[in-house]
């Protein structure tokens, strides 16, 4: 599959609940290799999910 096919399939999702995504593809380029420090880390409010929270979860605004 191709990373279109893939954003148009994650942008079709829906529920029975009316929830509805949009999704588009960032092409940019990123640096690789930056280091996230502790203290940074530590500054973010992370909220996991009870499914897989180390995988699913919420970052909330800054404390």
């Amino acid at each position: 599959m191709s990373r279109e096919v893939i954003v148009n399939l994650i942008g079709n999702t829906t529920t029975k609940e009316g929830l509805s995504i949009r999704s588009e593809l960032d092409a940019n380029s990123y640096p690789l290799g930056r280091t996230v420090t502790d203290s940074q880390m530590d500054g973010l409010s992370i909220k996991p999910e009870k499914f897989h929270g180390e995988w699913n979860y919420t970052i909330l605004p800054r404390r």
